[in-house]
Order: C-alpha cells, then sequence, then structure tokens
C-alpha cells in the first residue's frame, strides 16, 4: 500500500528536526524530512495498567525461531541468526559514521555480537508503515519487498513516531490497521518492535501521541503469538535527546543500538523461550 507522505522528522538537522512541508489529500504536511535509505550490514513511554507495563507481566507461549547461537550463559545470545531491521530516523544514526565513528558501536556491529551471523539494515529519515516521502520506500513494502526476495529469520521494527504523528495529524489509517500491515508483511516470522518516545509536550509528535502508538503495539500483541515489544523509553535518559525532543545525541545512539540487540537476545535467546510480552535487555 503505498501513499504520500504525511508528516516526519529531520534526521539531518540536530536540534531542529521538524521542517515545513506539504502533503496531498486531506492531511496538510506540517513538516517534511531528508530520506536517507541506508541497506548494510526501539521508543516506549513506560505505561500502566493496560498499557506496556501491565503486558510485560502476561505470560506469552514460544514461538518457533531458528536454531540456538552460541553457549549458555555469559554475554546474551540470540536464536536469530539473520535479522532484518527497518527503522525510521531514530535508526539513521545507529548506522552512520557521523553519529558513531567506531564501527563497534553501530547496529550491525551490535547484532552480530549477540550470535547474529546476517544483518540487513534499511533506515529512512520520516519513514512511516504507511506514507511515504519522495523516493521513499515505506516500511511495509521494505518488508514485503525483503520477504519476497526470500529473507527469512527475525525482523526488528523501530517504526511508529511518523506513524503515531501521521495520524494525530488526521490520516485516517489508524494506528492499529499499520501495525497490522507491518505484521503481515513479515508473514508470521520472529518480530521485536521498537516503542515510540519522545520529549514534546504538544504537537504531532507528542509524548502523548506517542503512549497512544505503544498502547497498540501492546493491543497488537495480542493479535500476534509472534510479536515481542522492546519498552526502550523505559530506560531513555536526560541528555539522550537532541534539542527536537526526538532524535539523539551519539551517546544516545551508542545505548540505543546496544539496547535493541540485547533486546532481541532476549526475545529468542538462543537457550530457553521466551514468554513475556515486553523484553528488557
Amino acid at each position: 500500500m503505498r501513499r504520500s507522505a504525511g508528516v516526519s522528522a529531520d534526521p539531518a538537522r540536530p536540534g531542529n528536526g521538524l521542517t515545513a512541508g506539504r502533503r496531498r489529500g486531506v492531511l496538510a504536511v506540517v513538516s517534511a524530512v531528508l530520506a536517507v535509505a541506508v541497506v548494510c550490514a526501539a521508543a516506549a513511554w513506560v505505561l500502566t495498567g493496560r498499557g506496556v507495563a501491565a503486558a510485560a507481566a502476561r505470560p506469552r507461549s514460544s514461538i518457533a525461531a531458528p536454531q540456538p547461537a552460541g553457549p549458555a550463559g555469559g554475554d546474551p545470545r540470540t536464536s536469530c541468526t539473520s535479522v532484518a531491521h527497518i527503522g525510521d530516523s531514530t535508526s539513521v544514526g545507529m548506522v552512520s559514521a557521523t553519529w558513531l565513528p567506531d564501527a563497534a558501536q553501530r547496529l550491525a556491529a551490535q547484532y552480530r555480537d549477540v550470535g547474529v551471523r546476517h544483518v540487513q539494515i534499511d533506515a529512512s529519515g520520516g519513514r512511516s508503515i504507511v506514507e511515504e516521502m519522495p523516493g521513499q520506500q515505506n516500511g511495509d513494502r521494505v518488508a514485503s519487498e525483503w520477504y519476497a526476495a526470500g529473507f527469512r529469520g527475525c525482523w526488528v521494527i523501530a517504526l511508529g513516531t511518523n506513524d503515531a504523528a501521521n495520524v494525530a495529524a488526521g490520516s485516517t489509517v489508524s494506528m492499529l490497521t499499520r501495525v497490522r500491515e507491518m505484521m503481515a508483511a513479515v508473514h508470521g516470522e520472529p518480530v521485536v518492535w521498537v516503542t515510540a518516545q519522545t520529549d514534546l509536550t504538544s504537537g504531532p509528535w507528542s509524548e502523548a501521541t506517542m503512549r497512544l502508538w505503544n498502547n497498540t503495539l501492546v493491543q497488537a500483541s495480542e493479535i500476534y503469538p509472534n510479536m515481542r515489544i522492546f519498552d526502550w523509553a523505559g530506560m531513555v535518559q536526560p541528555g539522550w535527546h537532541l534539542a527536537d525532543g526526538i532524535h539523539y545525541t551519539s551517546a544516545g545512539y551508542e545505548v540505543r543500538a546496544a539496547a535493541i540487540a540485547r533486546a532481541l537476545a532476549s526475545a529468542f535467546p538462543a537457550h530457553g523461550q521466551s514468554r513475556t510480552v515486553v523484553v528488557s535487555n
């Protein structure tokens, strides 16, 4: 499903990630993005009641996963020998030599450190599951094409920040529909979904909007037994964000990359089984 671009956050402008833009149809685009596609080698507000915190304690039967890799004990290891990571601008910094000059700190290296042998990453600024910036593929199309090309393995989906903002700005494609589109594209393969978080108090990318998105992920996890949620925002610390309240400093990207890889190992460990919806690292 291909649609024109909605609102988006610009990864290329530290401290000023939002720029004016325009959208076809019902939505007025409140900002535009520099789309940066990277093909190489999450964020959630801590919720209570029926949100992420409650889901963390809910048991979940295990799902079929690839064969174990690595010994039990010691550093965390995952059974996922192949991983496809699809992200937005909050993933661009994790694969960027500008933000992380040391390649060992970048996302691909972090995945390999937990036992992944094959890594493919597509991070694009302003990406959502539904809308597309000029010259960009949305998350649904990337996943569908990778699956059609033969990728089989585990998926890490670090999308939702722009989807939540697009819905807040008036998109008629609901949050749950967006998640369901993405889950359909991976055809039941193991998925870790990184939740969304910002420091903003108003506007489409507000913290309250991200909270609604994260509740939607919890709702979707009740439908998909192959889905796990990584509560990234539960560990975000003051000072990791740039002035725009959405993107991260180099230190933030370093922590984020390592945390997502360790969350993958918790979600689909080399030994034993993950039986909870929300995983930590």
